[in-house]
C-alpha cells in the first residue's frame, strides 16, 4: 500500500512538472548589460495574473559592486516598478491588462564602463503562487497538494489555450480582411488597365481616321 502511494505521489509530481513546463509559468535568464546601454526583457502576459521577479547583479569578476537601474512598464506604458543603484531586489504586481510587459536594466553610477551580468528569475501565474501557505491554510500534504498543483496547472494551460485560440481567430480575421482588400485592389487595377487600354484604342482609332490612314 505504501509502495502504491509513493508511486502515485511520484506520478503526480512528474505530471505537475511536465504540465508546469508546458504552461511556461517561470523562467530564469542571465543578461549582459552593455557599458553604455540598456537591456530589456519582454514577457507577454494575460490579464489578472500575478507576477513576481527577483533580480541580482553577479559581481564575482568585478573589484567594485556594480549597481543597475531598473524600470518595469505595462503594455500601456505605465510604470510598475522603478529603482536606481540597486544590486539585488524584487518586483511584484498583478496585471491589469494583457500584453507585453517590459523590464529594462541599465548600468549607473560607478558601474559605467563595465559589462554587468544580471540574473533575472521571472515567475508568472501558478509559478508565483506560495504553495507552502496554501498547504498550511488548506491543510494539504503529499498527494493532495500535488493534485491541487496539477489542477491549477491544468487551468493555467486551459486559459493559455483559450488565449491562443482568440489570437488565432483574430489573425484569421485580419488575413481574411487583407485578402479581400487585395482582391478588390486587383480587380480595380485590372479594371483601370482595361479602361485605359480601351481609351488608348479609341484615341488611336480617331487619330488614324483624322490622318485618313483607315
Amino acid at each position: 500500500m505504501a509502495r502504491g502511494g509513493a508511486w502515485a505521489a511520484s506520478a503526480a509530481s512528474a505530471a505537475v512538472l511536465l504540465l508546469w513546463w508546458m504552461s511556461a509559468g517561470a523562467g530564469a535568464v542571465w543578461l549582459e548589460i552593455p557599458p553604455s546601454g540598456t537591456k530589456c526583457v519582454a514577457e507577454e502576459i494575460r490579464n489578472n495574473v500575478v507576477v513576481i521577479a527577483d533580480y541580482s547583479v553577479l559581481y564575482e569578476h568585478h573589484q567594485v559592486h556594480p549597481t543597475v537601474s531598473v524600470k518595469v512598464t505595462s503594455p500601456f506604458g505605465y510604470t510598475l516598478h522603478t529603482k536606481e543603484k540597486v544590486s539585488a531586489d524584487q518586483f511584484a504586481f498583478t496585471t491589469a491588462e494583457a500584453g507585453n510587459f517590459l523590464a529594462c536594466f541599465s548600468t549607473d553610477g560607478d558601474s559605467k564602463g563595465l559589462v554587468v551580468k544580471l540574473n533575472l528569475d521571472w515567475k508568472i501565474g501558478i509559478a508565483a503562487k506560495d504553495w507552502d501557505s496554501v498547504a498550511k491554510r488548506e491543510k494539504l500534504e503529499g498527494v493532495e497538494l500535488e493534485l491541487v498543483k496539477l489542477d491549477a496547472t491544468v487551468q493555467a494551460i486551459h486559459q493559455n489555450l483559450i488565449l491562443l485560440r482568440i489570437k488565432e481567430s483574430d489573425m484569421r480575421d485580419v488575413n481574411e480582411k487583407t485578402n479581400a482588400r487585395i482582391s478588390w485592389l486587383s480587380m480595380m487595377s485590372l479594371s483601370v488597365c482595361i479602361l485605359v487600354s480601351v481609351l488608348q484604342l479609341l484615341h488611336l482609332k480617331q487619330y488614324f481616321r483624322k490622318k485618313k490612314l483607315i
